[in-house]
């Protein structure tokens, strides 16, 4: 079963068109990863799935319940992080989740439980000016997990983390499905991290789905287009390479 489901998925800007007849089928409980060069239209296609910005035409589904009709129901199973967070400055860590919880109408040891998650209890009373590029990152994924939604939509999470906090979110996200019953949405450029903690991967380019499916099915078919298939990062250049190629494109 797909959690996540779209049709013909498109959104121009003007005459540019940043995603174009994208057909995505994300299946529940499992962790998909979303790649792409940058400006391929991963963050744009989060967005649309978060109600930020509207399509232009096409549909898709989260949950069953259609959008926008369902909109505000589809949104309270959502936990999203979509580029760098903003906090109030002036407010410890954990009083900006705590706004979050009062929010989502959530209990108030959801706070605990979520800075917990992301290991930033000890630092909770600290103000979040003072927090480092690494620990706002921590912050905004502790208020993408606070009330552990069925659905988490994660735009580039380990952004600006070190080696040791990357190891740490990327292990917090491939436990998320079978912890919490959980299904996460995760774009990155850091391609080993997604080979590491995919179950399932899609790949954009100039707004358009080059390919969906399991990493064995990608590196089935980069043997039979005598791609590399020593690791994702090699398949995936070869691919948008050749993509690129074919659309007479030089990036």
């Amino acid at each position: 079963m797909n959690i996540i489901e779209t049709k013909n998925l498109t959104k121009t800007y003007g005459d540019f068109t940043a995603v174009s007849d994208v057909n995505l089928h994300i299946p529940k409980g499992k962790v998909y990863g979303f790649v792409g060069p940058n400006g391929a239209g991963k963050s744009t296609t989060m967005k649309m799935f978060l109600g930020l910005t509207k399509q232009t035409s096409g549909s898709f589904v989260i949950d069953g319940k259609t959008f926008p009709e369902n909109r505000v129901e589809i949104l309270k199973e959502v936990g999203s992080f979509i580029e760098s967070p903003a906090f109030y400055g002036n407010l410890s860590g954990e009083e900006n989740l705590d706004i979050i919880r009062k929010i989502l109408g959530l209990q108030k040891s959801s706070v605990a439980d979520a800075l917990d998650l992301v290991g930033l209890t000890p630092y909770k009373k600290r103000l979040a000016k003072k927090y480092s590029l690494g620990m706002k990152q921590r912050l905004g994924l502790a208020g993408a997990l606070i009330g552990r939604p069925p659905l988490l939509i994660l735009d580039e999470p380990t952004n600006g983390l070190d080696p040791v906090g990357i190891h740490e979110i990327r292990t917090l996200i491939r436990s998320l499905p079978q912890q919490f019953d959980c299904t996460v949405l995760v774009s990155s450029h850091l391609l080993s991290e997604i080979e590491r903690m995919a179950d399932c991967i899609g790949i954009l380019n100039h707004g358009h789905l080059l390919f969906e499916g399991t990493l064995e099915e990608l590196r089935q078919r980069a043997v039979l287009q005598g791609y590399p298939t020593d690791n994702l990062e090699d398949t995936f250049l070869a691919l948008i390479n050749e993509d690129n190629r074919q659309r007479g494109v030089t990036r």
